[in-house]
């Protein structure tokens, strides 16, 4: 028999509130109209990723980049949840901004800094005025070692500040205007423009987050923290990013099912809909549970962290060992049943495809996490 929850124990919620389906609809509505499939594509073709006022009008007119930051620094007070809404919407449209490294990772660092540096680039981080990117590795997963820091060679000197090394694979660091750059002296802030920073751009599966090699020579920046504070709030931060990124892949998942339930619904064969074949019922009915399924995690997910909660971390593990696999299957099951449209660059089903794959390493991979359930579990691991 499971012992009664403590009574100091919120009771976990997977309902969407008023505020929460309304936060919904004015982000789904703003995507509609300003983020198709044929923009994405043109911008992917031109070079230019990064839709600069599609992120103006969602982070600094909606708000939405100062979801996790308190009011008193000019946030909007909200919580997880909420911001776990906005990634499903982004994850529905495979929007390419900034969201999940700015105002998830890179807000969550800054709000586990004091002083008056952090709080002052927070403050413009909510507003939308700025982009701040962690340089750190997309692939870096909570509870794995952090990578080699990069060594301030000025650290000492009457010259100052002086960071030099390289990072790889930094998502969205040709959108960032500050780097935060974990040091061997603390975290810095560092201007992304900044003398002696070069931006490498990397050819990445997923063209919607593009990713870079950041390369710092002799760059000053300004500190936010000493080293163990830096580590401790960039663990957190790569907590939340993980939790909230399940939410990303249920909306990407929801899409493609969605969409290829209407697909196989007006696809006619030997005078039938393809739909009403027995296996391809069984193929998206499976799908559907998964897809289901994913919602309970993430949700479960964005509460814990909203709230919290004790077993946050196990139950983030336990969102992303789950939630990843479900994306990745959802987008293969989209390609192959749209049938040769499908396949073609024109269809957006490859984007899906993509993202979904490169979110499958992000934040660390579903193996990993699963080890992490294993270890929280004091299980043997898979």
């Amino acid at each position: 028999m499971t012992p009664p929850n403590p009574p100091s124990a919120a009771p976990l919620d997977l309902l969407y509130s008023e505020t929460e389906e309304e936060l919904r609809t004015a982000v789904r509505s703003l995507l509609a109209a300003r983020c198709d499939a044929p923009g994405i594509l043109g911008r992917i073709e031109g070079g230019r990723p990064h839709d600069p006022e599609l992120w103006r009008t969602l982070a600094a007119d909606m708000g939405t980049a100062g979801l996790l930051v308190p009011e008193k620094l000019g946030g909007q007070g909200a919580s997880h949840r909420e911001a776990a809404v906005v990634l499903e919407e982004l994850g529905r449209a495979v929007a390419p901004v900034p969201y999940l490294t700015s105002a998830v990772l890179a807000a969550e660092i800054l709000l586990g800094c004091d002083g008056p540096e952090p709080t002052e680039l927070l403050r413009e981080l909510a507003s939308g005025r700025r982009i701040c990117v962690p340089a750190l590795p997309l692939t870096l997963a909570p509870g794995a070692p952090l990578p080699p820091p990069v060594r301030d060679t000025g650290a000492g000197a009457a010259t100052g500040t002086a960071l030099s090394g390289s990072v790889t694979a930094v998502a969205d660091a040709v959108a960032a205007d500050v780097l935060l750059v974990l040091a061997d002296t603390g975290l810095y802030a560092v201007p992304a423009t900044a003398a002696g920073v070069v931006l490498t751009p990397l050819v990445a599966l997923d063209l919607t987050r593009p990713l870079a090699t950041v390369t710092l020579d002799g760059v000053a920046g300004t500190r936010l923290a000493d080293p163990a504070t830096a580590r401790a709030a960039i663990a957190g931060a790569l907590l939340s990013g993980a939790g909230l990124l399940a939410s990303e892949q249920l909306g990407l998942a929801e899409w493609c099912l969605t969409e290829t339930v209407a697909y196989v619904r007006g696809r006619h064969q030997f005078n039938r809909p393809v739909g009403s074949f027995q296996a391809l019922k069984h193929r998206l009915a499976r799908l559907w549970l998964d897809v289901a399924s994913a919602r309970a995690a993430a949700r479960a997910a964005a509460d814990a962290l909203a709230t919290g909660a004790p077993d946050a971390p196990l139950t983030v593990a336990v969102a992303q060992a789950y939630c990843s696999g479900v994306a990745v299957r959802a987008a293969e099951e989209c390609v192959q049943l749209h049938g040769g449209i499908g396949m073609t660059w024109e269809h957006p089903a490859h984007l899906y495809l993509k993202r979904a794959k490169a979110d499958s390493l992000a934040l660390g991979t579903a193996g990993h996490h699963r080890g992490l359930v294993a270890d929280f579990a004091e299980l043997p691991a898979p």
